[in-house]
C-alpha cells in the first residue's frame, strides 16, 4: 500500500523543466506587454496557462515595435 504513489516521480522530470520554460516566457511577456501598456495581453498571458505558448506569440507577432 505504501508502495503505491498516486504519480510516477519520474513525471516530475516532465514538469519541472516545462513549469520553468512556462515561468521564464511569461515573465518576459509580462515585461514586454507592460512596458508597452498593451492591458489586454497582459491580462491573458497573466491568466491563460500556455506552456509559454501565447507569450512566444506576443513577442514574435504582437508587440509593438519601437
Amino acid at each position: 500500500m505504501i508502495d503505491e504513489l498516486p504519480f510516477n516521480p519520474l513525471y516530475l522530470l516532465l514538469i519541472i523543466p516545462l513549469m520553468l520554460w512556462d515561468a521564464v516566457w511569461k515573465a518576459i511577456g509580462l515585461w514586454k506587454s507592460a512596458g508597452h501598456k498593451q492591458l489586454a495581453w497582459f491580462i491573458c498571458i497573466m491568466i491563460f496557462n500556455t506552456v509559454g505558448i501565447l507569450p512566444i506569440v506576443y513577442i514574435l507577432f504582437f508587440q509593438k515595435k519601437k
